[in-house]
């Protein structure tokens, strides 16, 4: 949908002016606000309210981006939000019994599924400073497209149920949302037509209230929206950081999910390039991204907040927006902040119904597996060869198949891998193991730039 004929794009947005800045920041706002508060609404569930805090959750995604792009020289449009990939491990942290652990409160398990999180993400470092001595050229060479665009594929697949689940707790809200983006992304004129995410939000939104005050309810019976938490919200508050501790266990449950957020991230570095057009992974580095990614996670859970990973949200509206300049989601970033202060209008956001973020994630979620998928197209993988084939399918089933993750346990220790992990680690090795990788790094400049996994050779 993004490539009409005369949609341009935009990488200095400085050319649109600064109230249009202003507005294009709101939107990758808004693209990530659902699910980035959805992370510690879900742990606050495991630890029966005990969990996480959506101001710290705010803050740190913000703080967390701008120290990004600090680190990727402020070249990549990549957005920091929570990440989904420890859900499984903050549930098994939740429910541990055993050792010192046995007579512990929810709150106090909290501060050591963060320490966790926090060697979790200084294992970045370690594949950071691997491509940095040995090169991106022969690491990738194990990540080649049969093995990242599967998993850039599974990436928005497997969001596809959750985005279905929050549809379906009203359908005609849900394709309001979904029908406005459309209709603004295709017929929208000048600044509208960049913004169709925003303008499927505030419009939505706008019925949902016409739709409260007239008395409906959602087809379950429940409110449409519901002002309680905004009316017990103060206008200013200091969000709720606490320290990281640690202990071997909470690690061995969580570090492990680092494989998984690892290849997440150098998906998400392919979408985005793919999306914009620049080689990413090259310049400013993937050593640099994944540096930036690694320690933006470390400091988010070393205070208290949860893991943050590069948000495939914000990568659809990229697509759709066709407005590439870092800037914008920098400024995105400074909203989260500001808001983390503001207990009451984050209220406000987070009130808004499922149903709407449902049809927006229609869009956004099947745009990231579009992109995998044209991926896989530019870098010519072929098919008909088995081999591929096989990896291709393992990956797929993998990162479909397993909902709920593999829990296993060492030495005692219940450990969780997520089904994107599990289709990861499946991936890379069949890769390896197979005979018959002829994949050379740069072969395909064309489609290979656009996946950002390869060097331009004539460079």
């Amino acid at each position: 949908m993004s490539n009409t004929p005369n949609q341009e794009a935009v990488t200095d947005a400085r050319t649109l002016g600064t109230p249009k800045m202003l507005i294009l920041g709101l939107q990758h706002l808004f693209a990530m606000f659902g699910a980035t508060v959805l992370v510690p609404i879900l742990v606050n569930t495991y630890f029966h309210g005990e969990g996480l805090s959506i101001q710290v959750t705010l803050f740190f995604a913000g703080v967390g981006t701008l120290f990004f792009h600090l680190c990727s020289k402020m070249k990549v449009p990549a957005f920091l939000g929570s990440s989904f990939a420890f859900l499984g491990g903050f549930a098994t942290v939740a429910n541990l019994k055993s050792g010192i652990f046995a007579d512990m409160t929810y709150g106090e398990k909290l501060p050591y599924a963060c320490g966790g999180i926090v060697v979790a993400g200084l294992l970045y470092l370690i594949l950071a400073l691997v491509i940095k001595f040995v090169g991106v050229k022969r690491v990738m060479k194990y990540l080649p497209p049969v093995v990242t665009g599967p998993i850039i594929i599974c990436i928005g697949l497997s969001l596809a149920g959750s985005a279905i689940g929050n549809a379906s707790t009203n359908w005609f809200l849900a394709l309001i949302a979904l029908s406005v983006i459309i209709v603004f992304n295709i017929w929208g004129k000048g600044m509208f037509r960049i913004i169709p995410i925003l303008m499927g939000v505030v419009i939505s939104y706008g019925v949902a209230f016409v739709m409260f005050i007239t008395g409906l309810h959602n087809p379950d019976g429940s409110a449409i929206l519901d002002f309680t938490n905004v009316t017990a919200a103060s206008w200013v508050g200091v969000p709720d950081f606490f320290m990281c501790k640690f202990h071997i266990t909470s690690i061995l449950v969580m570090a492990p999910i680092a494989i998984a957020t690892m290849m997440e991230h150098i998906g998400d570095m392919s979408a985005i390039s793919a999306t914009v057009g620049q080689n990413f992974i090259e310049d400013p580095g993937l050593h640099r991204t994944l540096v930036g990614d690694g320690l933006a996670t470390a400091l988010s859970a070393f205070f208290g907040g949860p893991a943050n990973t590069t948000y495939g949200e914000n990568t659809g509206v990229l697509e759709l927006s066709k407005v590439y300049d870092p800037a914008v989601i920098r400024l995105a970033a400074i909203f989260a902040i500001i808001l983390s202060f503001v207990p009451k209008f984050a209220g406000v956001i987070t009130m808004l119904p499922a149903s709407i973020i449902g049809g927006v994630s229609f869009i956004l979620y099947g745009m990231i597996s579009a992109i995998g998928i044209r991926n896989v197209v530019e870098n010519r993988v072929d098919l008909t060869n088995s081999r591929n084939l096989i990896i291709c399918a393992v990956i797929l089933v993998c990162g479909l198949g397993f909902a709920d993750g593999l829990t296993f346990e060492i030495a005692g220790t219940s450990i969780t891998l997520t089904s994107l992990a599990i289709a990861s680690i499946a991936g890379v090795l069949l890769n390896v193991i197979l005979p018959g990788n002829d994949y050379e790094y740069g072969t395909n400049p064309k489609g290979d730039k656009h996946q950002g996994v390869t060097l331009d050779p004539n460079k």
